[in-house]
């Protein structure tokens, strides 16, 4: 809905790899509605749907915020905003006024995954003149967004910087095939209970799942210890997100 701002907090990509470069903050919140929201009259429902998209609007000047619905799709959730920031404590704010709304009020936050931007440590060796920067998250505009936390087993950090990037070389020459997925990497070692959030977007949801079931046989794949529960989100516009609701 806007460019990510700047403030006061902001992460910092340095440890030796040159320049420090100001990093994003990226969160994923998913939120499950009250039945009973359902059942307010519409006036009241309307009332407290302009207050959230009221503070959504508020913060939309300092942050990116991209809505979505998982209403019909998944049953323990039923909007998404995907929050990309410099400042972590924009996001605290932000999520305790949206609370506060009369549609707050009947939210339940189901999933919430918070993660930063960072630099790849491997190379790209099909595309050896970009850097793999990832200090920012720059959000296409296509209809599906696929979000899943991912967790490495011990094993792999426990092999060499050239086995696993070995692994890699083929882990990213099968994505290459797949021209039509973006894939959106971010970190949590230590913010969260994963260890990444990957965001895979995309017009086409038959070619992410063909990308997914390939990805299953590379060698990378048996260092997986955890990639659910995952999430297949429709962007919206935030009044259409809203509605959605009931």
């Amino acid at each position: 809905m806007a460019k990510p701002g700047t403030g006061h907090g902001q992460g910092r990509a340095g440890g030796g790899q040159g320049p420090e470069v100001p990093r994003q903050y990226v969160n994923f919140a998913f939120y499950r509605v009250d039945p009973a929201w359902r059942r307010l009259p519409q006036h009241e429902r309307e009332v407290g749907k302009k207050e959230f998209k009221a503070v959504v609007e508020e913060y939309a000047s300092e942050m990116l915020i991209l809505p979505y619905t998982l209403v019909g799709v998944r049953a323990d959730a039923d909007l998404m905003l995907w929050r990309i920031a410099f400042d972590l404590d924009l996001l605290q704010r932000m999520a305790t006024k949206l609370l506060a709304t009369g549609l707050g009020t009947y939210l339940a936050p189901a999933y919430s995954y918070l993660a930063m931007t960072k630099r790849s440590i491997y190379v790209d060796r099909l595309d050896p003149d970009h850097p793999a920067d990832r200090t920012r998250i720059v959000p296409g505009k296509s209809k599906y967004l696929f979000v899943y936390p991912f967790v490495k087993t011990r094993d792999w950090y426990g092999m060499t910087q050239a086995a696993r990037q070995g692994m890699m070389d083929e882990h990213i020459q099968v994505g290459t095939k797949y021209q039509s997925v973006k894939l959106n990497t971010t970190y949590s070692f230590g913010l969260d209970d994963q260890e990444f959030v990957v965001a895979f977007e995309t017009d086409r949801p038959g070619d992410f799942l063909d990308l997914v079931m390939e990805m299953r046989g590379t060698e990378a794949s048996r260092f997986t210890l955890r990639d659910t529960p995952t999430f297949t989100c429709l962007a919206r516009s935030l009044d259409e997100a809203l509605d959605s609701l009931g």
